[in-house]
């Protein structure tokens, strides 16, 4: 993440689009590549056009599925369950590109309060959720496998 404050230029036609069967091979890579206990691909395919779950991937050309993120909202409030870059464009702030599209989708779609869970020992992603105004609200004890770990729970509010 850059330090200078200043607004990284994202490759012509980067964008957020809706995750659509055909991209749930590539999603599972990057799953699979990010995770110790990793979703498998017929969980993304089970969720696909489910109530509730917006699942978006990140475009970044020449690639197609570059990250993704799955949010569930339901009466005002959200949480994100995943959200995941290829390995090769981390620290190139496109995960804080994705998260800023999710935010702002969950904003449009009414919900008040975006909960998430992160390792405690992933100081990257909890630096980036941090400097977009999440806040620490509570600790899950033993919650991630493969190492057992520690979550910490963050919250953001999205509306007044």
């Amino acid at each position: 993440m850059p330090t200078s404050g200043r607004v990284p230029a994202f490759p012509e036609g980067t964008r957020v689009r809706r995750m659509e069967d055909s991209d749930v091979e590539k999603v599972g890579a990057i799953e699979s590549a990010s995770f110790t206990t990793p979703w498998q691909p017929a969980t993304f395919r089970a969720l696909l056009g489910r109530p509730g779950a917006h699942l978006r991937v990140l475009e970044v050309p020449p690639l197609t599925v570059a990250g993704y993120a799955v949010l569930w909202c339901i009466q005002g409030q959200a949480e994100l369950a995943n959200i995941a870059v290829a390995r090769q464009l981390r620290d190139c702030c496109f995960g804080g590109y994705l998260l800023d599209r999710v935010t702002e989708e969950a904003r449009t779609l009414g919900v008040q309060s975006l909960y998430l869970e992160v390792r405690v020992s992933n100081a990257r992603a909890r630096a980036m959720y941090q400097s977009r105004g999440f806040r620490e609200i509570g600790v899950l004890r033993d919650y991630y496998e493969k190492p057992r770990e520690d979550a910490r729970l963050l919250m953001k509010e999205l509306l007044p």
